[in-house]
């Protein structure tokens, strides 16, 4: 099992734990990834840390597709992955509707025919086979629609970048998840569960794969999950810990009827519970939703408690069929321990 490491992205002000990411790099871990939100960027602070590293692949989880067009994301990728000597892990993602209707000013109807275009466009860029022409229902190269002065032109990447640069895809909804294990080289799942996986994710991935292996495309798949880790004698309070980030997801990132982690809770067999937080986050009492966060749901998606306890908890993600396991930590001796347990 490889080890990633997750910074996440800012607050009010960003700062980038440059102690945790350095000894992640000394000690062999995979990958460091960053994300964005509608805060700090994903590419700038990997921009920073990949100046400052040495061995370790550098991951965005994820680029939001609908902040940049896919030219955009292709020449992003391929000039930090030559600038840092090939150590590009491109991980995209649809993100939501909320953050990308209001934020970026795009309509999220139908992602998954978006992402669909979208990453093949950004591998023919990287392919560099003949100047990009497209015509798809979402992208359009050369563009010739309203306020076009018809002088556009097909274009190839003056950059030559790596034709086989990896893609990841975020998902989590059952169609997305085949969409990733279908196109892209790896899949970053967030909540991930290993003892829900066959009922929730294992036909979805092998009808992805299905689709991939009758496209040619490589048999290797990159399973990589972002897994909380929080060390602690207090069992109760290394699982309080991590309730409000699952409030928030559950029941706030989304209206009812259209939240992906809700659909995910429940899908883990959380319905009940899920229903409560949602009610309880909307209708404003973030308190009583955190409360309802069940011990196990936690303790079904992170690793929690003592070192001992990680260990043996360790076991389930390794009977897993994940190849990569990410940890979200701000604890440079969890960083230690997980390479001690896992590499």
């Amino acid at each position: 099992m490889r080890l990633g490491l997750n910074t996440g992205y800012s607050g009010g002000t960003i700062t980038l734990p440059m102690e945790l990411i350095r000894e992640a790099d000394r000690l062999g871990y995979h990958a460091v990834w960053t994300a964005e939100a509608y805060g700090s960027d994903a590419v700038t602070p990997l921009a920073w840390i990949g100046a400052q590293t040495e061995r370790i692949h550098l991951g965005t989880a994820i680029m939001q597709m609908a902040a940049r067009s896919p030219a955009m994301t292709a020449m992003t990728a391929m000039t930090l992955d030559q600038l840092s000597g090939g150590r590009m892990l491109l991980g995209l993602g649809a993100s939501g509707p909320q953050v990308v209707e209001g934020w970026h000013g795009a309509g999220y109807a139908r992602p998954l025919a978006r992402t669909r275009e979208y990453i093949e466009i950004v591998r023919r860029i990287f392919a560099r086979e003949e100047p990009l022409s497209y015509a798809g229902e979402f992208y359009q190269l050369p563009y010739r629609g309203p306020g076009s002065w018809g002088l556009g032109k097909p274009l190839k990447s003056i950059l030559h970048g790596r034709s086989d640069l990896p893609i990841y895809l975020a998902a989590i909804g059952p169609q997305n998840v085949q969409l990733a294990a279908e196109l892209a080289d790896g899949w970053l799942p967030i909540f991930f569960a290993p003892e829900f996986f066959e009922q929730s994710f294992a036909g979805a991935v092998a009808a992805g794969r299905a689709c991939a292996a009758q496209q040619g495309r490589p048999d290797a798949f990159d399973i990589a999950p972002s897994v909380a880790v929080v060390m602690g004698d207090d069992l109760a309070s290394c699982w309080m810990q991590l309730k409000p980030m699952l409030a928030l997801y559950i029941g706030g990132m989304g209206s009812r009827g259209r939240n992906f982690y809700h659909n995910l809770a429940c899908r883990y067999g959380f319905e009940e519970a899920a229903d409560t937080i949602q009610e309880s986050y909307l209708s404003g009492d973030r308190a009583a939703a955190i409360q309802a966060v069940p011990d196990a749901l936690v303790d079904a998606v992170a690793l929690c408690g003592s070192w001992a306890r990680i260990a043996d908890r360790l076991q389930l993600w390794r009977a897993a069929p994940l190849t990569t396991l990410t940890v979200m930590t701000d604890s440079i001796e969890t960083v230690r321990m997980m390479a001690e347990l896992a590499l």
